[in-house]
């Protein structure tokens, strides 16, 4: 991996990465494709016309079906998908905390229940690593425990030292599936991952730790799960600083174009999540004055784009009338149609961001686009 600061403005950086599979340009947002597809039915040739860069899957889901050996067998999961662009990994370790009901912590790892048939799962640092290898994603997550933003301080930090520890058998297992002779990709790179939820000062420890392990990249992990948006840009000032500035900066699972133009301001590069893909079947698009839902009777007749000069395949082809209608006749074009207009809008502020961040004005693109955004 080659990765390279090209601007800074304040802590907000642009930054050139090398991967064994392709360029990231950041910041960027990936696109969450669980079971390495995007919900939405879109497919990877859709995502090229999209600006994707990377794509994101799932190791937990992926593990349970197809099962992690049937991807390996077909060559890993970008020739599965038929995407030839990087994928990157999360490690299951977010169902240790969405499945909070159906699951029992120890120190060997996680025994879950399976949310589909409720048989037993095993998932180590270990077991997460060989998924991952058999997946052969770009960048591979540590496994680690996101522990709830608001759990007391003495459950935080048994959780995050337990994380800690988790961490350096994740490197040892990725050093040996890497040496593999049958290795999908031995160039994979391993992310570790802040914890601590709103604790500022187990946070900074943490990152000061993790950092020690020289490990490719950085995540701060456990955030946008219950604390308030304030709470999430203070953790943000307080660790990104305790983290190399030689190495990229993931923020796991966030979040809206507000939280996104916040997290680029704190120095951040990597981004994920859901909203997108999910406010799109349910009808709900962004645009650079506000968000709108096609599902109300004021689109019923409306023959514009989604947004005037947008230049998605969904703004290029199809009025809010005709979404309106589909989303009504609970037809998936319509779903379809808003999704492929929200992954747009999220990639191409993302393109924006790096444009102003090259052009030194980022500052009064922000405030310009929030003020936009606010109109809706």
């Amino acid at each position: 991996m080659i990765y390279k600061v090209l601007k800074r403005e304040g802590r907000a950086k642009r930054a050139h990465m090398e991967t064994i599979h392709g360029v990231i340009e950041t910041p960027v947002f990936m696109n969450v494709g669980t079971v390495a597809a995007i919900k939405g039915a879109v497919s990877s040739p859709d995502l090229q016309g999209l600006k994707t860069q990377v794509e994101l899957c799932n190791t937990y889901h992926l593990h349970l079906r197809p099962g992690d050996e049937v991807v390996k067998k077909l060559g890993g999961i970008r020739p599965f998908m038929n995407w030839d662009k990087p994928v990157l990994t999360d490690s299951g370790g977010f169902q240790v905390f969405s499945l909070a009901k159906l699951r029992n912590i120890r120190e060997e790892g996680v025994t879950f229940a399976s949310h589909i048939d409720g048989h037993k799962i095993f998932m180590s640092p270990e077991v997460s690593m060989q998924i991952q290898a058999n997946l052969g994603s770009t960048i591979a997550m540590a496994f680690d425990e996101c522990a709830p933003a608001l759990a007391d301080r003495a459950y935080v930090e048994k959780s995050v030292a337990r994380t800690e520890r988790w961490l350096v058998r994740c490197k040892e297992e990725m050093e040996r599936q890497k040496a593999r002779p049958d290795a999908v990709n031995p160039e994979q790179l391993l992310f570790g991952i802040n914890q601590g939820a709103i604790f500022a000062d187990i946070r900074r420890d943490n990152a000061r730790r993790i950092a020690e392990l020289d490990l490719d990249g950085y995540a701060v992990g456990g955030l946008a799960v219950g604390e308030t948006h304030e709470e999430m840009y203070h953790i943000l000032d307080e660790v990104v600083p305790c983290l190399p500035a030689d190495k990229p900066v993931y923020l796991m699972g966030v979040g809206t174009p507000a939280n996104i133009l916040e997290g680029v301001e704190r120095g951040v590069d990597f981004f994920d999540c859901v909203y997108p893909a999910r406010n799109g079947r349910h009808g709900h698009v962004y645009t650079n004055h506000g968000h709108l839902n096609l599902y109300n009777a004021r689109y019923e007749l409306d023959t514009s784009p989604i947004e005037e000069g947008c230049q998605c395949p969904t703004c290029r082809h199809h009025s809010r009338a005709y979404i309106h209608h589909l989303l009504k006749a609970k037809e998936m074009l319509g779903m379809r149609l808003c999704v492929m207009h929200n992954l747009w809008f999220y990639n191409t502020m993302m393109e924006e961001i790096r444009d102003a961040l090259d052009n030194g004005c980022f500052a009064a693109y922000k405030k310009k686009k929030l003020e936009g955004m606010a109109e809706g």
